[in-house]
């Protein structure tokens, strides 16, 4: 055991999660690649769960918060702070929702928190809709609409939370209907579950689960949730914390794969966005934004030192099309993976879209989870010099692939191959 983690185990809570047998200090990175104290080098699939977006140590993000650290760091947000409205300005431009604001706070988890004080509060009604399988937070209220067991340590929540089918598409009592059975009959449990209590404040839900294990619904469950939504003015509260940014190829925002029913009233986002700056926040309409009756500030949403980083971060994003490169490498690598699946009997699905990609590990002639499969690959792909990350329901038995989103096809190549020996030595 390493003196750092001895040390760690003193200090930190013990249910304070680490991965590997044997943990790993990761002291650098360049590209896509990082390094541990060891001088070991991997290629980084995971970017500290999706957050390193673009690229470690990307010289246009470190060039733009070390001149913010030279000017100054942080007022709060009871001072006008240019750093925050630009990016404010370009957030709400690419946002899709008309006459937007942009609230920002330090994580996504407090950008959840704030969606649901505004939707609670607009709506005069403590109950809302998650779906199951989902995770908002670690926070008492995101703890609460959390519908994943490994990650909801209490009962206890200043909400009602009222769960409904549809974030998993392959397993429940629908898994075995197409897609547009399968939307129908999720819809009539939502109809079901409305008509027997008071009309919720919102839906919250993730367009692609991430730590549920990269599942998703058919394109346009969303919608058709929301034409429902509609009839009784619940909102829409869609968690992009995870697939914002162009990360799943196909649209700038996950909410894209649903959008028939136009875009939903508030959109809640982070990680990426700051590529490892501590960046949350919050897009609504207006007249939502702007319900509440009382003061607030935030001290460190929105501190100039972040919003520098978040500002070059987006830019680049914008400029390079990374959005197109996630659609294109990650249709690839999607691709190879699926190929390898189909020759190993553990692998029970690959799924996902662009570059958040999740691969399923069942117990070989079986539908039982098989997590202690995942934790082998896990390791075995570390070994190899590759990191990934694992989620799923309560069984933890999907791998989760996230790299950032320069990713080149060598790359995806090189970590498909890594990928493949880790998954064949856990099933020989």
């Amino acid at each position: 055991m390493s003196d750092l983690y001895s040390r760690h185990r003193r200090v930190m809570p013990d249910w304070l999660a680490l991965y590997y047998d044997d943990p790993i200090e990761i002291t650098h990175g360049e590209g896509r690649h990082v390094w541990d104290s060891d001088g070991n080098r991997y290629l980084d699939f995971f970017g500290g769960i999706l957050t390193t977006m673009t690229a470690h140590a990307l010289p246009e993000v470190t060039k733009a918060v070390s001149e913010q650290a030279g000017r100054i760091l942080h007022s709060s947000t009871l001072y006008l702070n240019r750093p925050m409205v630009e990016l404010a300005e370009r957030i709400a431009q690419v946002s899709g929702i008309p006459d937007a604001r942009v609230f920002f706070t330090t994580s996504g988890t407090e950008a959840n928190d704030t969606a649901l004080l505004l939707a609670t509060t607009y709506r005069r009604t403590n109950t809302v809709l998650a779906m199951r399988n989902s995770y908002h937070g670690r926070s008492f209220s995101t703890v609460g609409i959390t519908g994943n067991r490994s990650w909801s340590p209490t009962s206890l929540s200043p909400l009602q939370t009222l769960y409904v089918h549809g974030g998993v598409r392959t397993r429940g009592p629908f898994a075995h209907l197409d897609d547009r059975a399968f939307t129908d009959a999720c819809v009539a449990d939502l109809r079901d579950v409305l008509g027997h209590t008071r009309p919720p404040a919102a839906l919250i839900a993730e367009p692609i689960q991430g730590v549920g294990g990269f599942t998703s619904p058919p394109d346009g469950l969303y919608a058709d949730f929301h034409d429902v939504l509609k009839e009784r003015g619940i909102l829409w509260i869609s968690d992009e914390v995870q697939t914002g940014w162009g990360r799943t190829g196909d649209h700038f925002w996950g909410w894209g794969a649903h959008a028939a029913s136009g875009p939903p009233d508030i959109v809640t986002f982070a990680k990426g966005i700051g590529n490892g700056a501590s960046i949350g926040g919050v897009i609504a309409r207006a007249e939502l934004m702007n319900c509440l009756d009382a003061n607030s500030i935030s001290t460190f949403g929105g501190t100039q030192l972040t919003m520098a980083a978040g500002l070059a971060n987006l830019a680049y994003l914008l400029d390079h099309d990374l959005q197109g490169n996630a659609r294109r490498v990650g249709g690839l690598l999607i691709e190879r993976l699926r190929a390898v699946a189909a020759q190993l009997p553990g692998v029970r699905e690959v799924r996902g879209r662009g570059l958040m990609i999740g691969i399923e590990l069942a117990q070989p002639g079986t539908d039982e989870a098989d997590p202690q499969a995942a934790s082998a690959v896990l390791e075995a792909a570390r070994a190899g010099g590759l990191l990934i990350g694992k989620g799923g329901g309560h069984d933890t038995s999907a791998l989760r692939v996230a790299p950032p989103l320069s990713l080149t096809v060598a790359e995806a190549e090189e970590g498909a191959a890594i990928l493949e020996d880790a998954l064949r030595s856990a099933y020989s």
